[in-house]
């Protein structure tokens, strides 16, 4: 089971630690005690949206920031367990970068060179 608080633990863990700074540091900044702010990030306690506030001003980070990285690491956690729970391995996602319609040659007959870093999408009509 994927717990929300524990992955936001991590991410807040990362974004204090990049910074270089200590728990101390942080939860005198944010006004929360020290033991508080090293169970959330722990995931051991669930963090109210003020508290959250607090301490992304005292991160200097914003909210949309933090709740955007949690999103993407719950979105591979998803796939972790997704794939797990099927024993298969996800295809990872490339980007489109360009399509080609091709018109009156069968699909077999149709060969398409680009560079390795491009994805191409071939449609024969």
């Amino acid at each position: 089971m994927i717990l929300l608080r524990r992955l936001l633990g991590d991410v807040l863990r990362r974004q204090r630690q990049r910074q270089g700074r200590t728990l101390r540091e942080v939860s005198s900044s944010a006004r929360v005690s020290l033991g508080y702010l090293s169970e959330v990030e722990r995931g051991q306690k669930e963090a109210s949206s003020e508290l959250l506030s607090a301490i992304c001003d005292a991160l200097d980070v914003r909210m949309s920031e933090l709740m955007r990285e949690v999103s993407d690491e719950l979105a591979l956690a998803e796939l972790a367990q997704s794939a797990a729970a099927t024993d298969t391995v996800p295809t990872p996602v490339r980007p489109m970068l360009g399509s080609v319609s091709v018109t009156g040659v069968p699909p077999e007959r149709v060969t398409i060179k680009a560079p390795a870093a491009e994805a191409v999408d071939v449609v024969a009509a």
